[in-house]
Order: structure tokens, then sequence, then C-alpha cells
């Protein structure tokens, strides 16, 4: 996965290139990622996961949304539907993209492109990157999300309060 190519991105957020996965995560350059915020039919519960203690990055934490970096030469909407199909099994459902979110907190500098969707099937983890997941009531989601204490990623925190705050405060 070191040497997997993922899409360079410039601070201003074009896509100029492709660098390998290892170096982006060594001198922390811009990259792109896909978010996707999975919530049950009904809009009533969010699905979030525990990521494996052998992420390159923010391991062992909770997120409320799958997703991850761009391929090189990968447009971000198939990007979020292969993560979306690769981290849990999701296949089929509509995405509908929302926003892009820039987080710069070094080492992690990224252009985040943020969807969602709804989804009632099986969800089916891939190992190497999730141990645990769960539906949670969406009041649930976002009062831990709003509590610094509780073990959310970073940048996902960040992305999901700002979802909270554009589509359900």
């Amino acid at each position: 996965m070191a040497d997997e190519l993922i899409a360079l991105y410039s601070p201003a957020g074009e896509d100029v290139g492709s660098v390998s996965r290892a170096r982006m995560r060594a001198e922390g350059l811009w990259h792109a990622a896909t978010v996707i915020v999975v919530r049950s039919g009904d809009g009533a519960r969010v699905y979030v996961h525990r990521r494996s203690p052998d992420k390159d990055v923010f391991p062992g934490l909770r997120d409320a949304a799958a997703g991850g970096v761009v391929a090189a030469g990968e447009d971000p909407d198939v990007g979020a539907e292969r993560e979306l199909a690769e981290e849990l099994g999701i296949t089929g459902a509509p995405l509908r993209f929302l926003y892009r979110f820039v987080y710069d907190e070094p080492p992690v500098r990224c252009h985040n492109f943020v969807y969602e969707t709804s989804w009632d099937g099986p969800i089916v983890h891939q190992p190497e990157e999730i141990v645990s997941g769960e539906w949670m009531p969406l009041a649930e989601v976002a009062a831990l999300l709003r509590d610094p204490a509780s073990d959310f990623v970073p940048d996902g925190r960040a992305i999901a309060l700002e979802w909270l705050r554009r589509y359900y405060d």
C-alpha cells in the first residue's frame, strides 16, 4: 500500500500529478480523499466504525464516515464508490456529493470530497481497515463529535461537524 500512487493536489485544490502514498505521508503533501457519511434509510442513524490499529494515520480511532485517498488519475466520484465498496461492502447505493472540505493540520493536508448515502443493507468490513462498527442515532453521534474528549479521528471530526452544521443543526 505504501507504493500505491495517489493523486497529488496543490494547496489551491488542483490535481497536479501523482505521488506514492508513503511519500505523501512522510512529507505531509497535499492530496485528496473521499468521505462518505452512511445514514440509515430513515435518516435517523449514522454508521460509525473503529479504524484498524494498523492504519498509517489515526489508528484505532472511530470515524463517522467511510472513505480514503483518491488514487492517481481517479475521479473523486469513482474513488468514493470504490472506498465505500472496499471498506463497508456497500455497492449500488447512490452517492450525493455535498461539498469539498479542506483540512490543513500537518501532517494531514487534504482536499476532502464529502458525500452522503442511505443504506439499510448488510455491512461487510474490510478487516485491514476496520475492526468494528455500529449504527448510532444521529443525535448520539452529534454529541460524541462535539465532545473533544471522544475518540474520533481529528480530520473526520472536523468534516462531520461541518456536515452537521450544514445539514442538521
